[in-house]
């Protein structure tokens, strides 16, 4: 493959979005407001931005600041550490407002392909570029023109071309897995609370059961009312706990190198899911007991954190693995036929609730095994929990083969990108 030398500049141009201003902030309207939070940063794609409400805008807009779907945006400040480099294509055209945080990339047609752009905007020899010449303040910037410095060798526009839609090929096939499982969660969601929230499981009629008449008793514990014949339980009763991995900087390994183990963190979950993202770190094997290893069912769960909004942020695994976790997180390995019910426990709103309470006021925060103690809740009897185990064990099988094509797929694609890119291996 023939590649030639360009200052990106030659071949896209860089448009910096509008200054809008904070005083057409709204909480509806026509225009939602591009942030960096439009940027999902670990898979290199788009997302709707849920931490703020008042992303709408009803100012006035010049029309060149709307966007269109397909359009490429990037960063333009560092809001989190690997954002600078990212992309992302907008979804639906007239929806969204170019703001000055984020910047449009434009491809001269007859030099560059934009399936093509997207990836090499976000791959590693633009990234280190971008860092490298970032404004070195708390939050990190860059601008249009320093993207525009950046130097690629790029091959033949019909050789971008093939690559550009291999990679988008893969990346939708990932995306499309991503929706079926998030489909897959909100089924088996709305089934625990319809059941274990709201008591309106199914009666030995097939009718709900606390909208039926059911009868409720108080329970002192909870301060509430539930079924009778219910038990009280805690998280610590349906589980087994193990701390994870110590280690330092220094025993940090290559994935390339023999016996290592994969070692998540904190940062490696993110609603619900697991994200394998390029600050993956890897230790001997020796370092990593036999309990620390995670096998299906297991929930990898963040313990500590500078910030209590990730403190209690858990994923569940659906196959084995031999994947091992730091020592801010801990394996909650729920008991037999418990698997499903604790997965969504620790996803609801009561669990959400219990740890905000518990670390608040403190500066780092921490959960321990006592936190999980007196984590209470309604916990049902064997034959009504059995029945919710046949209906949604189908729905969790389906997600772990998901998953795993997902991870395979992430692999595959993350190893052709630099060796595509840089023109060691060709598309036939």
């Amino acid at each position: 493959m023939e590649l030639k030398k360009y200052k990106l500049g030659e071949i896209l141009d860089v448009k910096r979005g509008a200054s809008l201003a904070g005083e057409y902030y709204a909480t509806q309207g026509e225009y939602i407001r591009l942030t960096c939070g439009n940027f999902d940063y670990n898979n290199n794609c788009f997302k709707d931005n849920t931490s703020k409400d008042n992303l709408f805008y009803i100012g006035p807009i010049k029309p060149e600041f709307i966007m269109q779907k397909g359009d490429i945006i990037t960063p333009l400040t560092e809001q989190a550490i690997g954002l600078l480099g990212s992309t992302a294509l907008i979804p639906e055209s007239g929806k969204y407002i170019q703001s000055q945080d984020v910047a449009k990339i434009i491809c001269k047609e007859d030099k560059l392909y934009p399936k093509f752009a997207f990836y090499l905007i976000s791959s590693k020899l633009i990234r280190t570029q971008l860092s490298a010449a970032a404004q070195q303040t708390k939050i990190r910037h860059t601008s249009p023109d320093k993207i525009k410095d950046c130097v690629a060798w790029i091959p033949r526009l019909e050789e971008q071309k093939t690559i550009g839609d291999l990679l988008s090929k893969i990346d939708s096939k990932i995306a499309l897995n991503r929706r079926i499982n998030t489909r897959l969660e909100q089924i088996a969601k709305r089934l625990y609370n319809y059941w274990f929230v709201q008591f309106d499981f199914p009666n030995a009629d097939g009718k709900p059961y606390k909208s039926s008449g059911g009868k409720m008793v108080w329970n002192e514990q909870l301060k509430r009312e539930i079924p009778e014949g219910w038990e009280v339980k805690s998280v610590s009763e349906l589980t087994t706990s193990a701390r994870g991995v110590s280690y330092t900087a220094k025993d940090e390994k290559s994935a390339s190198d023999e016996n290592v183990v994969l070692i998540l963190r904190g940062n490696n979950i993110s609603e619900n899911h697991i994200v394998y993202d390029g600050n993956t770190v890897y230790v001997d094997s020796s370092f990593v007991a036999e309990d620390q290893k995670i096998k299906k069912y297991d929930v990898v769960i963040t313990m500590s954190s500078g910030s209590k909004e990730h403190v209690g942020k858990s994923a569940m695994f659906f196959y084995d693995s031999e994947h091992s976790y730091g020592a801010f997180c801990n394996k909650l390995t729920p008991k037999k036929d418990c698997q499903f019910f604790i997965e969504n426990y620790l996803h609801s709103d009561l669990f959400i609730k219990f740890i905000r309470q518990s670390c608040s006021g403190t500066g780092i925060n921490n959960l321990t095994n006592a936190h999980f103690a007196k984590s209470l809740f309604a916990f049902p009897s064997d034959s009504i929990l059995q029945s919710f185990n046949n209906k949604v064990r189908a729905i969790y099988d389906e997600r772990g083969n998901l998953e795993q094509e997902t991870a395979a797929l992430t692999a595959l694609r993350d190893r052709l990108l630099p060796l595509l890119m840089n023109g060691q291996v060709e598309v036939a």
